[in-house]
């Protein structure tokens, strides 16, 4: 009878005490809350990322540029006053008071005015739009996460179970030495097997450790009892189509679009600059004696010479305009091989999966029969070893090739421009773009009913 030394039996029984409080830690933590599926990460992700709250914060400062342009339109009243007192002597003092009150509007700008509010709706259209890139870029990263602790849940259960089978093969092997079937060579394999299973188990509860750090950065949560995603998303069915909905509904290529405007108008603010102003002016002032004294006023301006300041300036909107077309031609180019390969992706994994589940197939069958071929003595204990792990791979490569089957799906989606709370209808308060909008298009004051309404909007963002 081989006897193992004292310190390997001890070194096994110590791997095995700690694998199973391992297993046991996570099979404890994944049935404390049943109810997490894929939707409800998502959800989660949605309403607790704080990029998104950043980016909505941008929306919002962008629609007060549409404020701040349309206040160009408006005239300008400003008021002021002023007490001054002089003392010249023991005596001999004076003291003057004066208030005035001035507006001024203007009449004619060749259309800078006008011109720079239409550029400000352009912009919020853009950053519209690279406010859904961010929800889709956080809905992903929720898919990625929560398919990752999945497949890592389940390749530390494989692994798991696989210690036990290689476990129960040393056992088998011991015995069969006893009685002089297989050779201490063959007791020697096992053993090597079982620390091998032990080091990959070891290195699958880091990847699962891992996999849930990215998952709580991505939903805001731990995760629990995930269950497998039974919803399949809906996806183009073929490239062409993929390739259209993509180049039509990308929200890049949407913001790019937008962003184009703002340039083509900024450059027509640029040639207006060399033109001129005229304004209206009025002011009325009144001093301690009530007396009081009023103008009315027309000014016109216009540069005469700027060094090719104002020059300078539209050939640089120009190039501007230029680099912002250069950036829609290679981004259509680039989302449409995105999609190409998002589309060959959601091909390979479904091919990939049906290949794992015959290769399991022939597997089982295959183990059955080395084993029995083994207990003939017509197999090797290392043969039985290699059928065992054979078997493991393809049970591995099955979680891969499902949790890639699903991520590819949404992958396609991300790429097409169509993974949003909206189109998968997820159950949240989904940001309105167009209701702060709406209040500070036109600059409200802040006592009017607008200004009011605003103010309530402001106290209820600052609270969430």
């Amino acid at each position: 009878m081989l006897r193992l030394e004292p310190l390997i039996i001890g070194k096994l029984m110590y791997s095995r005490i700690f694998i199973f409080i391992c297993v046991i830690t996570i099979n404890f933590s994944f049935s404390a809350n049943a109810k997490d599926t894929l939707t409800g990460a998502m959800v989660s992700a949605y309403n607790t990322s704080g990029l998104l709250e950043q980016n909505r914060a941008v929306l919002r400062a962008a629609d007060e540029d549409v404020a701040t342009a349309a206040s160009q339109l408006a005239p300008v009243v400003s008021w002021a006053s002023s007490v001054s007192h002089s003392d010249s002597g023991s005596s001999s003092y004076d003291t003057s008071a004066s208030a005035s009150l001035s507006a001024s509007y203007t009449l004619y700008d060749g259309g800078k005015s006008n011109l720079g509010l239409e550029a400000a709706k352009f912009s919020v259209l853009a950053t519209r739009s690279k406010l859904v890139s961010i929800e889709q870029n956080v809905l992903f990263e929720a898919v990625t996460a929560y398919l990752g602790v999945i497949r890592e849940t389940e390749n530390v259960s494989l692994r798991e179970n696989n210690l036990s089978v290689i476990s129960e093969e040393l056992r088998a092997a011991n015995d069969r030495f006893e009685v002089g079937e297989i050779t201490k060579t063959d007791v020697a394999l096992a053993e090597a097997r079982l620390a091998a299973s032990n080091s990959a188990l070891a290195v699958a509860m880091g990847s699962y450790e891992k996999a849930k750090a990215g998952y709580i950065s991505s939903i805001g949560e731990k995760p629990n009892s995930l269950e497998y995603p039974t919803f399949v998303p809906e996806v183009p069915n073929s490239l062409e189509s993929a390739i259209a909905i993509a180049l039509t509904e990308h929200p890049s290529i949407d913001e790019l679009k937008n962003l184009i405007k703002v340039s083509e108008i900024n450059s027509k603010i640029a040639d207006l600059s060399t033109g001129f102003t005229i304004s209206l002016g009025s002011s009325l002032s009144l001093d301690e004696e009530g007396e009081t004294d009023g103008s009315v006023s027309i000014s016109a301006s216009g540069p005469i010479f700027s060094g090719g300041k104002l020059y300078s300036s539209s050939r640089k909107k120009i190039a501007l305009k230029e680099q912002v077309l250069a950036r829609l031609y290679s981004s259509k180019i680039s989302i449409e091989q995105n999609v190409t390969n998002a589309f060959s992706q959601v091909q390979v994994a479904e091919a990939a999966k049906l290949a794992a589940e015959e290769q399991i197939r022939a597997t089982e069958v295959a183990l059955k029969g080395v084993k029995e071929e083994a207990i003939l003595g017509a197999r090797t204990t290392l043969d039985v070893l290699n059928a065992e792990k054979d078997l493991l791979d393809a049970r591995m490569q099955l979680i891969s090739a499902k949790v890639d089957e699903n991520l590819s799906m949404y992958r396609l989606l991300l790429q097409v421009g169509r993974l949003t709370a909206d189109h998968l209808s997820l159950p949240v308060r989904q940001y309105d773009v167009k209701k702060y909008y709406e209040l500070v298009k036109n600059s409200p004051a802040s006592k009017t009913k607008s200004g009011r309404e605003l103010d309530n909007i402001l106290k209820s963002l600052a609270k969430d």
